[in-house]
């Protein structure tokens, strides 16, 4: 089933910012606290939480609050989700014609 022009754009919304890059860069190697993320992206709090509500609101990143602080992990189901958008944007449907849209 196709998936919602919104759900794509919140998709690659999360994808199409250098930080946001960075941070899923870090969480490859495992779950990660806010607190080192902060540490190792030097941004401020409200600025990782901007990026942390993106990256969860598309589903790539996962959070789970512990005390004080977030952990956060790459979602494998977010993940796989992203994947599966980006090849059905990509897939070509039927044949293709090289015709001009200006040919008379």
């Amino acid at each position: 089933m196709p998936s919602s022009e919104k759900k794509i754009a919140e998709i690659f919304k999360a994808l199409c910012d250098e930080n946001r890059i960075k941070i899923l860069r870090l969480l490859q190697s495992g779950e990660k606290c806010a607190c080192i993320l902060l540490e190792d992206l030097h941004i401020t709090q409200p600025t990782l939480s901007h990026h942390m509500k993106i990256l969860c609101d598309s589903e790539i990143v996962a959070g789970r609050k512990e005390g004080k602080w977030t952990y956060y992990c790459i979602s494998r189901k977010g993940a796989a989700k992203a994947l599966k958008c980006l090849q059905e944007l990509t897939t070509v449907n039927g044949t293709y014609e090289n015709k001009s849209c200006c040919e008379k």
